[in-house]
């Protein structure tokens, strides 16, 4: 059996290997750290966790220990696709080049420029980053890649389908010509292939497994439930199963947040993850989960991609990746380094041609249990039944409702009682008021005029006014609904209805009040030039 001692690494490497508890190497690290010791270009493909990264930082810590780099000249780059993942290779730096006197620098987006300003300027042998924040630097004239020498792209296949590779195209031109290229991928798709041709020159390909494959210590299974039934059977298998910790991945950034806070609401100490957070918390809930804080992680593909989280026993697929590749990501994060670990996916009636491409990419059949009866293993019977409907207390009235011919919304409607025709109201609160004849004058200009002509004159006699008792005149304005309450009868205001806005004397009795307007005194002080 191949030890590290047995690869060509110098002394102060293997002592930090031999601190950090590893003796053996995996099958991509036997084979990639002899020709990249030897300056070979390297075209690396293998399965998520199998010590990928590791295989090339263990040699360029030895390849780097000879020189010093220069102000904003780094000595040799790391392109990552994510900043959790560019994070987790400084940390293997860190780890292993302890013995090693090698400045590193760390370039991701959510952190302040000027930290990694002051960092660049002193000068470093090893600058990891992402695509986008790299090409900030350098357009800004902080980073001059003139002098690299030794270029590294992790995650090839993960730099496509996140649109970095006209970035990683315009990096890789400022960098000279004659220089090493380490180009390592879970898959290798036709495109990743045509960039190889580009960047490498007569790269050495070494291929520890067949491209896109899952490891056999993953145990994988597929549970058919409702759409609207997913989250009740994550819920039930989270406390049914045996989760030491566990990742759930969602498809959007939108759907880990409501499931972050429903499990939350549940009572499961849970964490999220997601492009669209600040980066401190995204690594503050990485270092929780590491450290055992939290044991439920709900991610998107960010975390997906080549994040080492040792002894992860569960990962759940709420959504079906609607990229196959994704799925060997996902269910990488599991089962790593020989380790036991488990994968289920949540899959509706309209996820057929997903779950085929997958089974064709990764060339198994993943197990596609019935409902029944993975409640029936994984629940207790008396919750099997509803494991397809939705959360809350509905599914256990539906089934405690008598049965009705009549669907739920006749029987809503039924139960409602039939409601009255409400009377229309009259526009004008004139027509409620003392009745008058139909030849009455209407409008208030036609009024004025008669009034004028005819001050103290009779009312026509074919239109008398007919009084009105007091005690109606009362009641009347609640009729007219005003104000809420109600309106005062003029009796207790004290006002008259028929002439709004002035005092009654105390002298006029209401019957003057009641009499028509030609025979009272009470006649407006204009009226009586």
């Amino acid at each position: 059996m191949t030890n590290f001692s047995d690869l060509g690494l110098s002394d102060p490497v293997l002592r930090a290997v031999s601190d950090a508890g590893y003796e053996t190497p995996t099958p991509i690290q036997e084979k990639a750290i002899p020709y990249v010791l030897m300056n070979k270009d390297i075209l690396g493909c293998a399965q998520t966790g199998t010590g990928k990264t590791a295989s090339f930082t263990l040699p360029m810590i030895d390849i780097l220990s000879q020189g010093r780099g220069r102000a904003r000249m780094p000595r040799s780059v790391i392109l990552e696709p994510t900043r959790e993942l560019a994070a987790q290779v400084a940390e293997n730096f860190e780890t292993y080049g302890k013995y090693c006197k090698l400045e590193m620098a760390l370039l991701i987006g959510g952190v302040s420029f000027a930290e990694q300003e002051a960092k660049i300027t002193r000068g470093v042998d090893v600058l990891i980053a992402t695509p986008g924040r790299l090409m900030d630097h350098c357009e800004r004239g902080k980073v001059i890649l003139t002098d690299a020498k030794l270029l590294v792209i992790d995650e090839a296949d993960r730099m496509l389908d996140m649109g970095f590779i006209p970035d990683v195209e315009h990096i890789v031109s400022m960098m000279p010509r004659t220089r090493q290229t380490l180009m390592f991928s879970a898959t290798m798709p036709k495109e990743i292939r045509r960039l190889a041709d580009k960047f490498l020159d007569s790269p050495k390909e070494i291929t520890v497994a067949p491209p896109a494959s899952t490891a056999d210590t993953i145990e994988q299974a597929a549970i058919p439930v409702s759409p609207h039934g997913k989250r009740k059977k994550l819920v039930e298998l989270l406390r049914v199963a045996d989760v030491t910790n566990a990742l759930i991945f969602c498809n959007r950034k939108r759907d880990v947040a409501t499931l972050y806070r429903s499990l939350e609401e549940d009572g499961f100490n849970a964490g999220a993850l997601h492009g669209d957070m600040d980066q401190y918390k995204r690594m503050e809930w990485l270092a929780k989960f590491r450290a055992g804080e939290i044991n439920v992680l709900v991610c998107s593909d960010v975390a997906a991609r080549g994040l080492d989280i040792p002894s992860v026993s569960h990962v759940f697929n709420y959504d079906v990746p609607n990229n196959s590749e994704d799925y060997v990501h996902r269910v990488g994060r599991t089962g790593r380094a020989g380790r036991k670990g488990k994968s289920i996916t949540l899959v509706t009636e309209n996820d057929d041609k997903q779950i085929a491409d997958i089974e064709k990419l990764i060339g198994r059949k993943i197990n596609l249990a019935k409902p029944t009866a993975t409640a029936e293993i994984m629940a207790s019977p008396e919750t099997a039944p509803l494991a397809d409907k939705p959360l809350g207390d509905g599914a256990a009235q539906e089934a405690s409702a008598p049965k009705d011919d009549k669907s739920a919304d006749e029987q809503s409607s039924d139960d409602k009682p039939a409601k009255k025709p409400r009377a229309r109201r009259s526009r004008s609160r004139k027509s409620e008021s003392a009745p008058r004849d139909a030849d009455a004058p209407e409008g208030k200009a036609e009024a004025k005029a008669e009034d004028k002509a005819e001050t103290r004159a009779e009312p026509k006699a074919d239109a008398p006014a007919q009084p009105q008792p007091a005690s109606e005149k009362a009641q009347e304005p609640a009729k007219r609904g005003g104000r809420k309450g109600g309106r005062k009868s003029d009796s207790e205001t004290g006002h008259s209805s028929r002439h709004k806005g002035e005092r009654v004397p105390p002298d006029v009795s209401p019957d003057d009040l009641n009499k028509p307007f030609g025979e009272t005194d009470l006649v407006p002080a204009f009226l009586r030039r």
